[in-house]
């Protein structure tokens, strides 16, 4: 009796991590096979059930496919109509295995701009030897976290040991997840905090909903010297409204992601003052607690899927997450 197969394309996966998923996989009548690119891929892709893997075209060369686990949190490329070859197809995502590195990466920033770190880099580059600008802290600051789900529950569990004098996260759900937030707001209350906000992090996915939701209306709300990070994804922020803030000195920011990735060289953005930039870099599969995590994450949807069990972490199309 032939086989069901299941590909994975995920090159960073260490020897382990794909012994373990070969074991589960021959356990329950899987041939599990193993890529390093979509090309070497291709030919076990006629055969697929399932495919662990990070590239959306393995989608639309899967005939037979059932289901696709991407080891990403955001599903952005995969809701394109006609990705996937077979309409039986549902996707999954690795939601709940970038908190910790994207939240390590969100204290990175704050610090970095309430500290002065990029003026101060500039300083030392000079071998000049100023001492004197004034920081901020996160001590008593009032921060808003546009997004509670793994990101934002991570960090305001690490934020909260800073002494901020609030915490408030925005949802659609109105729902305080864990009860770590000092309080809830849903997403069409937001306007209402913006003008209370010192430090503002957002972790949003990025879909029709999301789209610009932080606007020149809103930006414009924010109280002078505030300060903008993006976990999230780039769409959600009207970067030019952003940009133009930044320029008249009025907000700092930090930003992980972009409208447009890579940002082309000609754009203004990398000159632009009162801004770090870092290239999409705060969740990438380089930590080794979110590899192992991810395998765990796709194992335990794995025997769910075997078991004929929902999966845990299906996306809805019409939602885009």
């Amino acid at each position: 009796m032939k086989k069901r197969t299941l590909v994975t394309v995920i090159p960073v996966l260490e020897r382990e991590q794909m012994e373990r998923i070969a074991a589960a996989a021959e356990k329950r009548g899987f041939e599990a096979l193993f890529f390093d690119t979509e090309e070497e891929a291709l030919p076990a892709l006629a055969d697929a059930e399932i495919i662990f893997g990070q590239f959306p075209s393995l989608a639309g060369k899967a005939p037979v496919l059932r289901w696709l686990c991407t080891p990403f949190a955001g599903v952005d490329p995969f809701m394109t109509p006609g990705v996937f070859a077979s309409p039986e197809a549902v996707l999954t995502n690795s939601s709940g295995a970038y908190g910790v590195t994207i939240s390590e990466h969100v204290v990175m920033l704050a610090l970095e701009m309430l500290r002065r770190q990029p003026e101060y880099q500039e300083i030392v580059k000079r071998r000049e030897w100023i001492r004197n600008l004034p920081v901020r802290s996160l001590k008593n600051s009032r921060i808003t976290l546009l997004g509670t789900g793994d990101i934002g529950q991570e960090t305001a569990i690490r934020l909260r040991a800073f002494g901020p004098a609030c915490m408030t996260g925005v949802n659609r759900s109105g729902k305080n997840p864990e009860n770590l937030f000092d309080r809830i707001l849903r997403t069409d209350g937001l306007s209402s905090v913006l003008p209370e906000t010192d430090i503002l992090i957002i972790s949003l996915p990025g879909t029709k909903d999301t789209f610009h939701l932080m606007n020149a209306e809103r930006l414009a709300m924010l109280p002078d010297g505030a300060l903008v990070i993006n976990v999230g994804r780039g769409c959600v922020m009207d970067q030019k409204a952003l940009e133009k803030e930044l320029r008249a000195g009025r907000l700092q920011a930090a930003l992980d992601v972009f409208e447009t990735e890579p940002i082309p060289a000609e754009d203004s953005l990398w000159s632009c003052p009162r801004l770090l930039m870092a290239p999409h870099v705060a969740g990438n599969m380089t930590l080794p607690y979110t590899k192992e995590r991810i395998v765990e994450l796709f194992l335990e949807d794995f025997e769910n899927y075997c078991a004929g069990r929902p999966l845990k972490r299906k996306i809805d199309p019409e939602r885009g997450y």
